[in-house]
C-alpha cells in the first residue's frame, strides 16, 4: 500500500517494537496490564481525593493535577499504541499525527508544571506551615491550574503548526508507536532549522526552567529544614518530600533521556528509542499513584 494519499497529506507508519513484530500480541500484554495499571490508579486518586472531605488540601489538589496529566498522556496514546500491538494498524495522516503530538506534548508540559507547583507546595508546608492554607487558597490554586493549562497550549501549539507545511518525501517511518516531536520533524526533506530551534527553545522554557526551579526550591526546603532543632521533626519533614521527589525522578530520566536520544543518538539500535519512548509514555502514569498511595498515609485511610 502506499504511504501517500497524496502531496501534501503523507500517511506516517508508526514503529512497535523494532525485531519483535513477530511477537507483538505477547508484547500486547505487558503493554496493557501497564495502561490498565496507569488508568485505573490515576482515576483512583481522583475519586479518593475529591470524594473525602479530609483530603480537600492544596498538596491533594495538586496531586489530583498530576493524576490527570497522567491520564491524558496515557489517553493521548492508547489508540496507535494498541492499534499497532493487536491489530498491527501502524499508519496515521499528518493531520491526525499532528493532534496526537499536541495533546501529547500538551499533558508533558503540563505535568512537568505541576511538579514544580508541587515542590513549591512543599516549601510552603515547611517553610511556612502556619500560613500555609492561607497562602494556597483555593482560589490560587485554581489560578495555577489555568496559568498551567494556558501556558502548556500556547507554548505548544506553534511548535505543531509549524510542522504543518513541512514536506515529507523521505521515509515516512517513525521510530515509535506514537508521534513525537523530534521524530516526525527528522522525516522532512525541507528545511526544519527553525523547527528544530523553536522545538529546543520549548523544552528549555518548560522542562528546564521547571527543573531548575524545582531544584532551587529543594534547596530551600533543605534550609529551612536544617533550622529545625528536632531531629524527629527534620525526618517527619523530609518524608513529606519522599514521594514528590520520586515523581520528579521518574517523570524528567526518562523524559531528558528521549530528548538525547533523539538529539545525540543518531548511531544508537533502533530499539533504543523505542524502549525509551515507552518507559517515557508509562513509567510515570504506573508508578506515580502506587507511590503516593504507598507513602501517604492519609490516602491510605480514604481507600
Amino acid at each position: 500500500m502506499s504511504i501517500f494519499h497524496n502531496s501534501t497529506s503523507p500517511i506516517f507508519l508508526l514503529m512497535g517494537v523494532p525485531g519483535l513484530e513477530w511477537a507483538h500480541a505477547w508484547v500486547s500484554i505487558p503493554i496493557c496490564c501497564l495502561y490498565l495499571t496507569a488508568v485505573s490508579g490515576n482515576t483512583l486518586i481522583l475519586f479518593v481525593v475529591l470524594s473525602e472531605p479530609s483530603l480537600h488540601e492544596p498538596m491533594y489538589y495538586f496531586l489530583c493535577m498530576l493524576s490527570t496529566s497522567d491520564l491524558g498522556l496515557c489517553i493521548s496514546t492508547l489508540v496507535t499504541v494498541l492499534g499497532i500491538f493487536w491489530l498491527n494498524a501502524r499508519e496515521i495522516s499528518l493531520d491526525a499525527c499532528l493532534s496526537q503530538m499536541f495533546f501529547n506534548h500538551l499533558f508533558t508540559v503540563i505535568e512537568s508544571s505541576v511538579l514544580l507547583a508541587m515542590a513549591f507546595d512543599r516549601f510552603v508546608a515547611i517553610s511556612n506551615p502556619l500560613r500555609y492554607v492561607s497562602i494556597l487558597t483555593d482560589l490560587k490554586i485554581a489560578q495555577i491550574g489555568a496559568a498551567i493549562i494556558t501556558r502548556g497550549t500556547l507554548i505548544i501549539i506553534p511548535m505543531v503548526l509549524l510542522l504543518k507545511p513541512l514536506s515529507f518525501c523521505h521515509s515516512h517511518v517513525l521510530h515509535h508507536s506514537y508521534c513525537f516531536h523530534p521524530d516526525v520533524m527528522k522525516l522532512s526533506c525541507t528545511d526544519t532549522r527553525v523547527n528544530s530551534a523553536f522545538g529546543l527553545t520549548v523544552v528549555i522554557s518548560t522542562v528546564g526552567i521547571d527543573s531548575i526551579f524545582i531544584l532551587l526550591s529543594y534547596i530551600l526546603i533543605i534550609h529551612s529544614v536544617l533550622n529545625i532543632a528536632s531531629p524527629e521533626e527534620r525526618r517527619k519533614a523530609f518524608n513529606t518530600c519522599i514521594s514528590h521527589l520520586c515523581a520528579v525522578a521518574i517523570f524528567y530520566i526518562p523524559l531528558i533521556s528521549l530528548s538525547f536520544v533523539h538529539r545525540f543518538g543518531k548511531h544508537a539500535p533502533p530499539y533504543v528509542p523505542t524502549l525509551i519512548a515507552n518507559i517515557y509514555l508509562l513509567l510515570p502514569p504506573v508508578l506515580n499513584p502506587i507511590i503516593y498511595s504507598v507513602k501517604t498515609k492519609q490516602i491510605q485511610k480514604a481507600m
